[in-house]
Order: structure tokens, then C-alpha cells, then sequence
């Protein structure tokens, strides 16, 4: 395997078996996915202009699974403008919409004198201990991300990863889409409980990003919580080498199997 996904044309995609998902080992893991679609995204909006706005939210509606076949992706600009953007994105898969997203692109501006974050800044990779996700979780997607982490509790840790493989065949990828397409691997980087006693997919992702990734490596401060009725919430900073760069939030469905123990 070489990549996650190879381009079959203008809007359809071949997925690897690299992109083989967790909770159903026969179906896609939805974070290759989200950031093909952020490439599609970003390529549509560089073909039809040249002012480089830079997208400062996308939100990513997850509808259903997908099998490990070809998906198409269409690209529609629902508010156009001078210096803001919001354009539309769908992922299909055999004419059946599994993702919907929407970005928001905006005009850039010099503001490094006035640049800064509330944020804490994490312990950089060298600094945190290797982390085997394949030893929890089955599939192809968790072995073609390298992972180093530090967990304080259960459903609070700190983590640095970066994907072994490129997003797609012989094409290149923006620093953005290729972090979106590790974000959603968050919510499995430090589980509340373990797969066993429930299982917790996320039904959508939502980033604010203030800059584009600068370093390889992506950060991960996050956070989970699952509340009384099912619902749950996991939350992340994202970081680079250089300091925050944005946030993830991914709603999740907690569904107790009444297998393990809790």
C-alpha cells in the first residue's frame, strides 16, 4: 500500500486497504476520508481563484458507513464572496451521500503583531512514549499512523501522531488536509472505557483552525466525555511543533454492549 486513496478522476477515488476502520474492520475509517474530501475542497476553490483564502472551519456531518470501494465527492460554493467563502462538499458512495461538509474560507491578513493563544502548549514527540493503537484497535487504518502519547486518565491525554502514508497517490496534499485526515483518529486516543463495554462513534467532526500545520507531526490534547444519556463529547487542541493552531470537537452515540466490565 502507498497511499489511502489513488484518484480514479476529476471526482472519484479508489480507497487502499489502508483506510480499513476500527469498528468494522470491512468498512472505511471515516478520517482518510475527511481529509480527501478537504483536498477536493481546497483543489475546487484554488482552480476557480487565486486570492488563497484560508479555510478557517469545516465541518464534516457524517451520515453512514462506507464500504471499501470507490466513493465520489462533489463540490458546490453556496455563499460566494470577495473575502469570505462557504462552500459544500458531498462524499458518496454508490449514489448514497455518506458525508456531508461545510467550509469556511477566509481573506488572510498579517496579524503576527497581535498573534497569540490562551492555550497551553504540549511536551513535544521526542518527549512522550510510543503508543501501539493496533494493540486496541483492529483494523488496517490505526498501523499507518505513527503514535507517541501520554494518557493522565482515562479519557484525558496528550498525543502526537503522524500518518506513514501519503493521503493520496502521487498527487500532493496540503498540510491542512493531510492533519484532517488523522483528526477524527482522536476520539480512539484515550477511551473512557474500553470497545468491549461500549462503543462511541462519532456521528460528525467540527475544526477551527487559526493557521496551517507548519511541522509533520500533529497534536493532540484531548479530551473525552460521556454523558448520563448516551450521549458523549470528545474534545481536542490541535497543535504543531511551533504552539496551537485550532481545535476538534466529534459528538459521539455511546452504546453499552453488556459485555465487559465497566
Amino acid at each position: 500500500m502507498s497511499a489511502y486513496f489513488e484518484r480514479i478522476d476529476e471526482a472519484a477515488f479508489r480507497p487502499t486497504p489502508a483506510v480499513a476502520g476500527v469498528w468494522n474492520t470491512q468498512e472505511q475509517h471515516i478520517a482518510p476520508a475527511l481529509g480527501l474530501i478537504t483536498h477536493v475542497i481546497e483543489r475546487a476553490h484554488a482552480a476557480r481563484r487565486d486570492d488563497g483564502l484560508q479555510l478557517a472551519r469545516i465541518s464534516f456531518d457524517i451520515l453512514g458507513t462506507m464500504p471499501i470501494d470507490t466513493v465520489e465527492i462533489t463540490v458546490r460554493v453556496v455563499r460566494p464572496g470577495r473575502t469570505i467563502e462557504l462552500v459544500e462538499a458531498t462524499l458518496a458512495h454508490a449514489g448514497r451521500p455518506a458525508v456531508i461538509t461545510r467550509a469556511w474560507m477566509l481573506q488572510p491578513a498579517d496579524t503576527a503583531a497581535i498573534a497569540g493563544s490562551g492555550f497551553t502548549t504540549m511536551p513535544g514527540p521526542a518527549e512522550l512514549e510510543p503508543f501501539d493503537a493496533g494493540a486496541l484497535w483492529p483494523g488496517g487504518f490505526v498501523h499507518t499512523v505513527e503514535i507517541r502519547r501520554d494518557e493522565q486518565e482515562p479519557g484525558r491525554a496528550r498525543v502526537w501522531l503522524r500518518p506513514r502514508l501519503p493521503l493520496l497517490e502521487g498527487e500532493p496534499i496540503s498540510s491542512t488536509a493531510r492533519m484532517l485526515g488523522l483528526a477524527d483518529i482522536a476520539n480512539g486516543m484515550t477511551t473512557r472505557v474500553m470497545p468491549d463495554v461500549a462503543v462511541f462513534p462519532n456521528v460528525d467532526l467540527t475544526a477551527h483552525l487559526t493557521r496551517p500545520p507548519a511541522t509533520e507531526w500533529i497534536g493532540f490534547d484531548t479530551s473525552v466525555t460521556f454523558g448520563p444519556h448516551g450521549v458523549g463529547l470528545t474534545h481536542t487542541i490541535l497543535h504543531d511543533e511551533i504552539g496551537p493552531i485550532g481545535s476538534v470537537a466529534q459528538a459521539l452515540t455511546i452504546r453499552p454492549t453488556g459485555r465487559g466490565e465497566p
